[in-house]
């Protein structure tokens, strides 16, 4: 099995659209192409929205190495809004520790332009390995 096959079980992200385009050790890439469903009331992707995007990139991002890593606490800063498109989750563990990692998402539009920045720590599940190849080490 590979990493992208084994995201496709995170259901909640995959039945709003998020789709993992890219996983590389302690990296990953998704997009999720906005619709009416992802706007709020003010026309604007709802920050829940931006959040799942975010956490399955950074799931897929930590848990590259092949052991199970859990998200012990999240933030996330919208800076701009987007209605519209593709928005993209580029997901980069910062701090590859053993048991406690540490990582970035950059959350941007078609464009390039920066909407959110999302940062989160982990706890690596020692003994629990997960049934797919770890990506290479860069």
């Amino acid at each position: 099995m590979e990493i992208k096959e084994f995201f496709k079980n995170d259901r909640f992200a995959t039945e709003n659209g998020v789709e993992l385009v890219d996983v590389g050790a302690g990296y990953a890439k998704a997009r999720l192409l906005l619709t009416p469903s992802h706007l709020n009331a003010g026309g604007a992707c709802q920050g829940g929205a931006y959040f799942t995007l975010a956490d399955l990139a950074l799931a897929a991002c930590m848990n590259s190495h092949g052991t199970l890593t859990v998200t012990t606490s999240a933030n996330i800063t919208f800076l701009r809004p987007a209605s519209k498109g593709c928005i993209w989750a580029e997901a980069r563990e910062i701090v590859d520790h053993k048991k406690m990692p540490y990582g970035e998402v950059r959350i941007t539009d078609d464009e390039g332009h920066l909407l959110a920045v999302f940062t989160a720590s982990g706890y690596r599940k020692e003994g629990v390995t997960l049934p797919f190849t770890p990506s290479c080490e860069n």
